[in-house]
Protein backbone atom coordinates (compact mmCIF):
# COMPACT_ATOMS: atom_id res chain seq x y z
CA UNK A 1 0.00 0.00 0.00
CA UNK A 2 1.39 3.38 -1.08
CA UNK A 3 2.68 6.08 1.30
CA UNK A 4 0.25 8.75 1.11
CA UNK A 5 1.64 11.93 1.10
CA UNK A 6 0.43 14.25 3.58
CA UNK A 7 0.69 17.91 1.75
CA UNK A 8 -1.41 19.63 4.58
CA UNK A 9 1.27 18.14 7.57
CA UNK A 10 4.25 18.97 4.83
CA UNK A 11 2.65 23.07 4.67
CA UNK A 12 2.17 23.05 8.40
CA UNK A 13 5.95 22.67 8.84
CA UNK A 14 7.05 24.97 6.11
CA UNK A 15 4.54 28.07 7.90
CA UNK A 16 6.04 27.00 10.90
CA UNK A 17 9.84 26.96 9.70
CA UNK A 18 9.10 30.65 8.19
CA UNK A 19 8.29 31.84 11.86
CA UNK A 20 11.52 32.51 12.87
CA UNK A 21 12.22 34.49 9.52
CA UNK A 22 9.35 36.38 9.89
CA UNK A 23 10.42 37.44 13.11
CA UNK A 24 13.70 38.37 12.53
CA UNK A 25 12.17 40.60 9.93
CA UNK A 26 9.85 42.46 12.62
CA UNK A 27 13.08 42.71 14.75
CA UNK A 28 14.18 45.08 12.19
CA UNK A 29 11.17 46.86 11.63
CA UNK A 30 9.91 44.94 8.57
CA UNK A 31 6.68 43.32 8.92
CA UNK A 32 6.29 41.10 5.07
CA UNK A 33 3.86 42.73 3.39
CA UNK A 34 1.74 40.45 0.97
CA UNK A 35 -1.22 41.82 -1.60
CA UNK A 36 -3.48 40.08 -3.70
CA UNK A 37 -5.35 41.46 -6.22
CA UNK A 38 -8.89 40.51 -7.98
CA UNK A 39 -10.32 41.59 -11.47
CA UNK A 40 -13.64 40.56 -11.50
CA UNK A 41 -16.22 38.09 -9.13
CA UNK A 42 -14.81 34.66 -9.61
CA UNK A 43 -16.40 32.38 -7.16
CA UNK A 44 -12.92 30.35 -7.43
CA UNK A 45 -10.92 33.30 -7.92
CA UNK A 46 -12.72 34.83 -4.66
CA UNK A 47 -12.53 31.40 -2.64
CA UNK A 48 -8.57 31.06 -3.39
CA UNK A 49 -7.73 35.32 -2.38
CA UNK A 50 -9.59 34.75 0.78
CA UNK A 51 -7.32 31.43 2.01
CA UNK A 52 -4.20 33.18 0.80
CA UNK A 53 -5.42 36.06 2.74
CA UNK A 54 -5.78 34.09 6.28
CA UNK A 55 -2.96 32.18 5.89
CA UNK A 56 -1.25 35.76 5.84
CA UNK A 57 -2.93 36.52 9.00
CA UNK A 58 -2.08 32.89 10.81
CA UNK A 59 1.64 33.45 10.35
CA UNK A 60 2.11 37.74 10.59
CA UNK A 61 2.60 38.28 7.27
CA UNK A 62 0.53 41.37 6.83
CA UNK A 63 -2.54 40.90 4.39
CA UNK A 64 -3.60 43.38 1.92
CA UNK A 65 -6.55 43.14 -0.99
CA UNK A 66 -7.32 45.19 -3.87
CA UNK A 67 -10.79 44.34 -5.88
CA UNK A 68 -10.93 45.92 -9.08
CA UNK A 69 -14.09 46.04 -11.15
CA UNK A 70 -14.26 43.65 -14.05
CA UNK A 71 -15.88 45.92 -16.24
CA UNK A 72 -13.19 48.02 -15.77
CA UNK A 73 -10.70 48.92 -19.08
CA UNK A 74 -7.78 46.99 -18.93
CA UNK A 75 -5.73 50.31 -17.63
CA UNK A 76 -7.74 50.49 -14.43
CA UNK A 77 -5.69 47.00 -13.51
CA UNK A 78 -2.45 48.38 -15.03
CA UNK A 79 -2.57 51.34 -12.64
CA UNK A 80 -3.02 49.35 -9.34
CA UNK A 81 0.09 47.28 -10.69
CA UNK A 82 1.65 50.64 -10.84
CA UNK A 83 0.43 51.77 -7.23
CA UNK A 84 1.91 48.32 -5.82
CA UNK A 85 4.94 48.60 -7.60
CA UNK A 86 5.78 52.15 -6.02
CA UNK A 87 4.62 51.08 -2.73
CA UNK A 88 7.34 50.54 -0.38
CA UNK A 89 5.20 48.98 2.27
CA UNK A 90 4.41 46.28 -0.13
CA UNK A 91 7.02 43.37 -0.53
CA UNK A 92 5.12 41.00 -2.55
CA UNK A 93 1.69 40.58 -4.57
CA UNK A 94 0.08 38.27 -7.06
CA UNK A 95 -2.73 39.11 -9.71
CA UNK A 96 -4.92 36.48 -9.11
CA UNK A 97 -5.83 34.41 -12.56
CA UNK A 98 -8.25 34.54 -14.46
CA UNK A 99 -8.55 38.37 -15.46
CA UNK A 100 -11.38 39.38 -17.80
CA UNK A 101 -11.13 38.55 -21.61
CA UNK A 102 -10.17 41.91 -22.27
CA UNK A 103 -7.11 42.22 -20.35
CA UNK A 104 -4.08 40.34 -21.59
CA UNK A 105 -2.80 38.52 -18.90
CA UNK A 106 0.84 38.39 -20.10
CA UNK A 107 0.71 42.01 -20.23
CA UNK A 108 -0.43 41.72 -16.63
CA UNK A 109 2.95 39.93 -15.73
CA UNK A 110 5.20 41.81 -17.61
CA UNK A 111 4.14 44.93 -15.87
CA UNK A 112 4.68 43.51 -12.04
CA UNK A 113 8.18 45.03 -10.61
CA UNK A 114 9.98 41.76 -10.58
CA UNK A 115 11.27 42.10 -7.27
CA UNK A 116 7.66 42.32 -5.91
CA UNK A 117 6.55 38.92 -8.19
CA UNK A 118 6.30 36.10 -5.81
CA UNK A 119 4.17 33.89 -8.34
CA UNK A 120 7.94 33.73 -10.52
CA UNK A 121 6.31 34.60 -13.43
CA UNK A 122 7.86 37.65 -14.75
CA UNK A 123 10.14 36.62 -17.75
CA UNK A 124 13.28 38.11 -15.84
CA UNK A 125 12.31 35.80 -12.84
CA UNK A 126 11.59 32.87 -15.80
CA UNK A 127 15.18 33.88 -16.83
CA UNK A 128 16.85 33.38 -14.01
CA UNK A 129 15.30 30.05 -13.03
CA UNK A 130 16.35 28.81 -16.20
CA UNK A 131 19.88 30.03 -16.07
CA UNK A 132 19.75 28.12 -12.72
CA UNK A 133 20.11 31.21 -10.71
CA UNK A 134 16.67 31.56 -9.17
CA UNK A 135 14.84 34.70 -7.57
CA UNK A 136 11.46 33.44 -6.90
CA UNK A 137 10.81 29.35 -7.49
CA UNK A 138 7.16 29.37 -8.87
CA UNK A 139 5.14 28.13 -6.23
CA UNK A 140 3.35 25.12 -7.09
CA UNK A 141 6.57 23.50 -8.40
CA UNK A 142 8.40 24.68 -5.21
CA UNK A 143 6.08 23.15 -3.70
CA UNK A 144 6.11 20.05 -5.43
CA UNK A 145 10.09 20.09 -4.77
CA UNK A 146 9.31 19.97 -0.79
CA UNK A 147 6.73 17.01 -1.17
CA UNK A 148 9.18 15.10 -3.06
CA UNK A 149 11.97 15.98 -0.08
CA UNK A 150 9.47 15.36 2.55
CA UNK A 151 9.08 12.21 1.22
CA UNK A 152 12.63 11.32 1.18
CA UNK A 153 12.57 10.86 -2.71
CA UNK A 154 16.28 11.44 -3.93
CA UNK A 155 15.76 13.29 -7.63
CA UNK A 156 19.34 12.48 -8.34
CA UNK A 157 19.50 10.24 -11.26
CA UNK A 158 15.78 9.22 -11.58
CA UNK A 159 13.90 9.18 -14.21
CA UNK A 160 10.63 11.86 -13.91
CA UNK A 161 7.68 11.87 -16.05
CA UNK A 162 5.88 15.07 -16.07
CA UNK A 163 2.31 15.34 -17.67
CA UNK A 164 1.63 18.71 -18.45
CA UNK A 165 3.69 21.75 -20.43
CA UNK A 166 2.42 24.89 -18.73
CA UNK A 167 4.16 28.00 -17.91
CA UNK A 168 3.22 27.57 -14.35
CA UNK A 169 3.71 24.16 -13.45
CA UNK A 170 5.22 21.49 -16.36
CA UNK A 171 7.99 23.84 -17.93
CA UNK A 172 9.22 25.44 -14.29
CA UNK A 173 9.00 22.40 -12.56
CA UNK A 174 11.49 20.69 -15.58
CA UNK A 175 13.83 23.04 -15.54
CA UNK A 176 14.28 22.87 -12.09
CA UNK A 177 14.37 19.22 -11.42
CA UNK A 178 17.23 18.93 -14.29
CA UNK A 179 19.21 21.42 -12.30
CA UNK A 180 22.68 21.02 -10.72
CA UNK A 181 21.10 20.98 -7.14
CA UNK A 182 20.36 18.78 -4.62
CA UNK A 183 16.46 18.48 -5.12
CA UNK A 184 17.20 18.46 -9.12
CA UNK A 185 19.61 16.43 -11.31
CA UNK A 186 16.95 14.12 -12.88
CA UNK A 187 16.22 13.47 -16.24
CA UNK A 188 12.75 14.73 -17.39
CA UNK A 189 10.32 13.75 -19.80
CA UNK A 190 7.90 16.45 -20.27
CA UNK A 191 4.65 14.50 -21.98
CA UNK A 192 1.77 16.95 -22.94
CA UNK A 193 -2.06 16.56 -25.27
CA UNK A 194 0.57 15.51 -28.46
CA UNK A 195 2.56 12.84 -26.67
CA UNK A 196 2.57 9.31 -28.68
CA UNK A 197 1.58 6.26 -25.75
CA UNK A 198 1.90 8.74 -22.72
CA UNK A 199 1.54 5.37 -20.99
CA UNK A 200 5.00 4.22 -22.03
CA UNK A 201 6.45 7.16 -20.81
CA UNK A 202 4.62 7.02 -17.52
CA UNK A 203 5.33 3.64 -17.01
CA UNK A 204 9.42 4.01 -17.34
CA UNK A 205 8.87 6.32 -14.55
CA UNK A 206 10.50 6.43 -11.32
CA UNK A 207 8.09 9.78 -10.71
CA UNK A 208 5.02 10.53 -12.62
CA UNK A 209 3.65 14.04 -11.76
CA UNK A 210 0.46 14.73 -13.26
CA UNK A 211 -0.28 18.36 -14.24
CA UNK A 212 -2.82 18.28 -17.22
CA UNK A 213 -6.04 19.00 -16.11
CA UNK A 214 -7.89 16.08 -16.80
CA UNK A 215 -9.55 14.29 -14.50
CA UNK A 216 -8.07 10.64 -13.32
CA UNK A 217 -6.22 10.71 -16.43
CA UNK A 218 -3.47 8.37 -15.22
CA UNK A 219 -4.20 4.76 -13.62
CA UNK A 220 -2.44 2.28 -12.16
CA UNK A 221 -2.23 0.64 -15.50
CA UNK A 222 -0.05 3.16 -16.62
CA UNK A 223 2.62 2.73 -13.94
CA UNK A 224 5.05 0.50 -12.97
CA UNK A 225 5.34 -0.70 -9.17
CA UNK A 226 7.01 1.52 -6.77
CA UNK A 227 6.45 4.79 -8.62
CA UNK A 228 6.12 8.06 -6.64
CA UNK A 229 3.15 9.70 -8.09
CA UNK A 230 2.98 13.51 -7.35
CA UNK A 231 -1.04 14.86 -8.59
CA UNK A 232 -1.26 18.48 -9.35
CA UNK A 233 -4.92 18.30 -10.76
CA UNK A 234 -7.32 19.70 -9.37
CA UNK A 235 -11.05 18.75 -11.32
CA UNK A 236 -13.83 19.21 -10.23
CA UNK A 237 -16.58 16.34 -11.80
CA UNK A 238 -20.40 15.80 -11.34
CA UNK A 239 -21.28 13.76 -8.15
CA UNK A 240 -23.91 12.51 -5.85
CA UNK A 241 -23.16 14.86 -3.34
CA UNK A 242 -24.62 17.62 -1.17
CA UNK A 243 -22.83 19.86 -3.26
CA UNK A 244 -23.54 18.12 -6.58
CA UNK A 245 -19.92 17.97 -7.29
CA UNK A 246 -16.70 16.43 -5.93
CA UNK A 247 -13.13 17.09 -6.65
CA UNK A 248 -10.45 14.46 -8.10
CA UNK A 249 -7.10 14.62 -9.28
CA UNK A 250 -5.13 13.97 -12.83
CA UNK A 251 -4.47 10.43 -11.39
CA UNK A 252 -7.64 7.62 -11.22
CA UNK A 253 -6.33 7.82 -6.80
CA UNK A 254 -7.78 4.59 -6.13
CA UNK A 255 -6.04 2.41 -8.73
CA UNK A 256 -2.93 4.32 -8.63
CA UNK A 257 -1.72 3.51 -4.84
CA UNK A 258 -2.12 0.03 -5.77
CA UNK A 259 1.15 0.29 -7.84
CA UNK A 260 2.31 3.42 -5.75
CA UNK A 261 5.05 3.78 -3.22
CA UNK A 262 3.96 7.31 -2.40
CA UNK A 263 1.18 9.31 -3.75
CA UNK A 264 -0.25 13.09 -3.03
CA UNK A 265 -4.04 13.14 -2.96
CA UNK A 266 -6.36 15.41 -4.02
CA UNK A 267 -7.51 17.58 -2.28
CA UNK A 268 -4.69 17.71 1.11
CA UNK A 269 -1.41 17.22 -2.04
CA UNK A 270 0.04 19.86 -3.28
CA UNK A 271 -2.53 22.60 -2.82
CA UNK A 272 -1.43 23.61 0.17
CA UNK A 273 1.80 23.67 -0.68
CA UNK A 274 1.40 26.19 -3.19
CA UNK A 275 -0.43 28.58 -0.72
CA UNK A 276 2.67 27.92 1.83
CA UNK A 277 5.54 28.75 -0.88
CA UNK A 278 3.39 31.84 -1.52
CA UNK A 279 4.10 33.10 2.03
CA UNK A 280 7.79 31.76 1.58
CA UNK A 281 8.27 33.42 -1.49
CA UNK A 282 7.13 36.66 0.04
CA UNK A 283 9.18 36.16 3.37
CA UNK A 284 12.35 36.09 0.98
CA UNK A 285 11.07 39.48 -1.08
CA UNK A 286 10.63 40.95 1.89
CA UNK A 287 14.54 39.95 3.06
CA UNK A 288 15.60 40.74 -0.30
CA UNK A 289 14.31 44.35 -0.29
CA UNK A 290 15.36 45.16 3.15
CA UNK A 291 18.88 43.25 2.94
CA UNK A 292 17.92 41.87 6.44
CA UNK A 293 19.24 38.01 6.26
CA UNK A 294 17.02 35.18 7.44
CA UNK A 295 16.99 31.77 7.20
CA UNK A 296 14.23 30.08 4.90
CA UNK A 297 13.30 26.53 5.22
Amino acid sequence: MAEIIDGNAVASEIRDDLADAIETLADAGERPTLATVLMGEDPASETYVNMKQRDCEEVGIEGVHVDVDGDAPAADLFDTIEDLNADPEVNGYIVQAPVPDHVDYREVIGRIDPLKDVDGFHPENVGRLVAGDARFRPCTPHGVQKLLEAAGVDTEGADVTIVGRSDIVGKPLANLLIQKADDGNATVTVCHSRTEDLAAKTRAADVVIAAVGVPELIDGSMLSEGTVVIDVGVNRVDADTEKGYELVGDVAFESAKEQASAITPVPGGVGPMTRAMLLYNTVKAASLQTSVDVDLP
